[in-house]
């Protein structure tokens, strides 16, 4: 349980400490690709003692889940391009899926055990489609099933397929997620 504080002085102390705390469990979990970390291991890697991280988040599980909040909402600022943008929005995608693809896959593949992770991952991205895909579905005439593909066009084993198994560069992937979303996003004649 976190601890009150009086002073306005000693709560932005202790908020930057929970941010560094948050911050270096991020930071850890991308760097051994995997969530199921220690307090002991956050605590060397935030150089603070496994009683400050209790002191701030109460048990280990609270901790995950306030780093998870804090790594998810990164991810859509990563992801995040200007309205309208498309081209842009998929090429930020796939900077993204470039530098955390990756730990993604590898999240992926410990399913159930990574859920805590993975259940916010799935709920971003079918957001982050029907936000940059808005005014495609709003003109479909089934909307939930171009979101459906439009997900799958753009996913991490889309971008798997074309850049770790195909050997694309980065640049044909963009281009090749491009074409896909084009294609459905087509309206007939």
């Amino acid at each position: 349980m976190a601890r009150a504080y009086s002073s306005p002085i000693r709560r932005e102390a202790a908020e930057r400490t929970r941010i560094e705390i948050l911050d270096a469990t991020i930071a850890l979990a991308y760097e051994l690709e995997r969530t199921d970390l220690t307090l002991e291991q956050i605590a060397t890697r935030a150089g603070r003692s496994v009683q400050t991280l209790l002191r701030h988040f109460g048990s280990l599980d609270a901790l995950i889940e306030a780093a998870v909040q804090r790594g998810t909402a990164q991810v859509a600022r990563e992801r995040s391009a200007p309205d309208g943008d498309i081209a842009g929005a998929i090429e930020l995608l796939v900077a993204h899926y470039e530098l955390r693809g990756r730990f993604v896959l590898r999240v992926l593949a410990r399913e159930p055990a990574e859920e805590t992770v993975s259940g916010p991952g799935r709920l971003l991205h079918r957001g982050w489609v029907q936000h940059v895909f808005a005014r495609a579905i709003a003109l479909a005439s089934d909307p939930d099933a171009l979101t459906d593909v439009l997900v799958v066009a753009t996913d991490v084993y889309a971008w798997k397929l074309l850049r770790l198994d195909r050997g694309l560069s980065a640049d044909e992937v963009t281009l090749r997620m491009r074409l896909m979303t084009e294609a459905l996003t087509r309206r007939p004649e």
